[in-house]
């Protein structure tokens, strides 16, 4: 027998395949949800069994959720610039995302001096710890996703931007948007 005798019946599938560091991301993004989705959980159990002081969300939290969502629309106008190759475009539009980014981080803090001054506390009633949890916890998020927008924002403006990588940078953008609607959608629903 020769090596021509031998036939391949059937090609090797080829394996399904994602960047290292997107799967990275993909996989950060999973844990956070699980935290959330049981922090959330743990909010219900506790607000079932009693004691719990019913307040009013910061009114600044309203507009907080319009500058997030704006924020949005500006990191993807980022990501279709650089598809379409508008540098400029890009470049502004990713740093209107941070400033954006930050101006919403400003808003939470003002929104916490807000619930200071309607006497709700970290420590006290369980309400208000939660509320702090689930939100001070989301802003540390935000600012981990303000580093990532900065250093992209750096790399569009060295021209070292490659679309991969605001691809990723708006997807973690994306969802921490997500993730605030259903955190102020949840607690609206939840006091």
């Amino acid at each position: 027998m020769t090596a021509s005798d031998f036939k391949i019946v059937e090609e090797p599938k080829r394996p399904l395949a994602m960047h290292p560091r997107k799967f990275a991301m993909w996989l950060f993004i999973g844990s956070v949800l699980m935290l959330f989705a049981a922090l959330t959980s743990a909010y219900i159990v506790r607000q079932a069994e009693g004691n719990w002081v019913f307040f009013e969300l910061p009114s600044l939290f309203y507009s907080t959720t319009i500058v997030i969502l704006l924020s949005s629309v500006t990191m993807q106008w980022a990501y279709v610039a650089l598809k379409k190759q508008s540098h400029q475009q890009v470049v502004l539009m990713l740093a209107l995302t941070v400033l954006l980014g930050t101006a919403f981080l400003v808003g939470q803090w003002v929104g916490w001096q807000q619930l200071v001054d309607q006497r709700v506390y970290f420590v006290g009633n369980p309400s208000g710890s939660f509320l702090y949890v689930l939100t001070g916890l989301h802003a540390v998020h935000i600012v981990s996703s303000l580093v990532f927008a900065a250093i992209t924002w750096v790399r569009a403006s060295r021209h070292k931007l490659a679309l991969a990588s605001l691809e990723m940078c708006a997807t973690y953008w994306h969802f921490l948007g997500g993730l605030w609607l259903y955190l102020f959608v949840f607690l609206i629903l939840n006091r």
